[in-house]
Order: C-alpha cells, then structure tokens, then sequence
C-alpha cells in the first residue's frame, strides 16, 4: 500500500472529523481537487506551505483507498503529486498525528517514513 499524506490544521481536523469527510483546505477548494504529497514529498510541501505554523495535523492515507478519484498529476518539476477530486471520507485516514514547529521546522512522526 502506498501513503500519502494531507497537513491541515486542527481546526479543520476538527470540523473532518465531526462531518465525517474533509472537503479541503482554501487552496484544495480554489484549485478543485485536494492536495496529497507522498512521503518523499511532505517535508518539502510543509516547508513551502505551513513552515512556522503550528496547530497542524498530519494525515495518513493509503492512496489504493481513494479509488479513481485520486489521480497522480505532476504539477511541477515533474513529480507526480496525488490530488484527490472529490472529498475525503474521515474513514479513510489511517492515522491522524500532531506536527508540531520546533522553531526551525516541522517534527514529522516516524510512521511518516516507515
């Protein structure tokens, strides 16, 4: 199985979990699919997007889940970045960890990497 991972914050986590499903973040929203980054890509996606927030969650997800709505897309550099075109059932996400900011950068979960 492949992960891929989703970095939102706990207010959002938050309101994912109560509905059941995550609809996406501002960006996910504007660009009409959600943003997933492998895990050979979060740390550099957290570094170009959320460096120095704090209050994120980070999501694990197993793409083969996600079925034909998750399509891999490559939006620069010619990575292949999963994007996800519809809405994220909570079901789905295999675990759900802190990513907490040290001062310098985010402190990502080893199961991120395993």
């Amino acid at each position: 199985m492949t992960k891929i991972f989703k970095i939102i914050d706990n207010q959002a986590f938050s309101a994912a979990h109560k509905a059941g499903q995550f609809r996406g973040a501002e960006i996910d929203l504007k660009d009409g699919y959600i943003h997933f980054s492998t895990a050979a890509q979060v740390q550099e996606t957290a570094q170009r997007h959320v460096a120095g927030r704090g209050n994120l969650v980070l999501l694990a997800v197993e793409a083969e889940n996600l079925g034909a709505a998750l399509k891999w897309e490559a939006p620069r550099g010619g990575q292949l970045f999963p994007h996800l075109y519809g809405e994220l059932p909570m079901r789905d996400v295999r675990w759900a960890k802190s990513l907490p900011w040290d001062g310098a950068q985010h402190t990502f979960p080893p199961e991120t990497f395993a």
